[in-house]
């Protein structure tokens, strides 16, 4: 999910925008599972890092995306949001790498 664009700005200064996997929810096997996530990713947009990651996303608010987990029978959901280099650095000084703290 890591892929680079770059972009130009209006006064000719070309920035990175770097898609990336900000969250991950491992929802269990349910009726309506995207019923069910809904109250998980609210209470992570809540968050400081929630919080800045919809304010500073770039273009469009961040998406997420449904995955059959086949291990556990259930799903995992990513939420996905494009952010400018700067402000992914300081979203990793801030809270660190999302990737290293998930098991």
């Amino acid at each position: 999910m890591d892929k680079v664009r770059y972009q130009l700005t209006k006064d000719n200064q070309v920035i990175e925008i770097h898609k990336r996997v900000f969250h991950k929810i491992y929802m269990g096997d349910c009726e309506d599972p995207d019923l069910m996530v809904a109250d998980p990713i609210w209470k992570w947009q809540q968050t400081d890092a929630g919080k800045f990651v919809m304010e500073h996303a770039v273009k469009e608010s961040p998406t997420w995306h449904r995955h059959v987990d086949q291990i556990t029978y259930g799903y995992t959901y990513l939420i996905v949001a494009e952010m400018e280099s700067k402000k992914l650095a300081e979203f990793y000084l801030k809270w660190g790498d999302p990737k290293n703290t998930w098991k």
